[in-house]
């Protein structure tokens, strides 16, 4: 799956997020995939994903609270270093 990982504004970011997600949920990529990707993209674009430990204001209107749950959900294991337990 081809996906810029540097992005160039937060709403770029928003959108390039809710089609990782969105594919997921598709059954277009596996789970691994879309916490890899997801993982790179926080981790290459910190500063226009999070503000004062909290989603931007772009960021949060445009991918909405279930995107952001499964986003948090993903960070939360990356800080504990877990593996998804999330697969069936």
């Amino acid at each position: 799956m081809d996906v810029k990982l540097f992005q160039r504004t937060q709403r770029d970011l928003a959108i390039t997020i809710n089609f990782v997600i969105d594919e997921y949920w598709k059954d277009e990529i596996n789970e691994q995939e879309m916490i890899n990707l997801t993982k790179k993209l926080y981790e290459l674009n910190r500063t226009k994903m999070v503000k004062d430990g909290a989603y931007t204001t772009i960021i949060r209107q445009q991918c909405g609270k279930k995107r952001l749950e499964v986003v948090s959900c993903i960070l939360q294991l990356n800080k504990k270093g877990e593996k998804s337990s999330l697969s069936v």
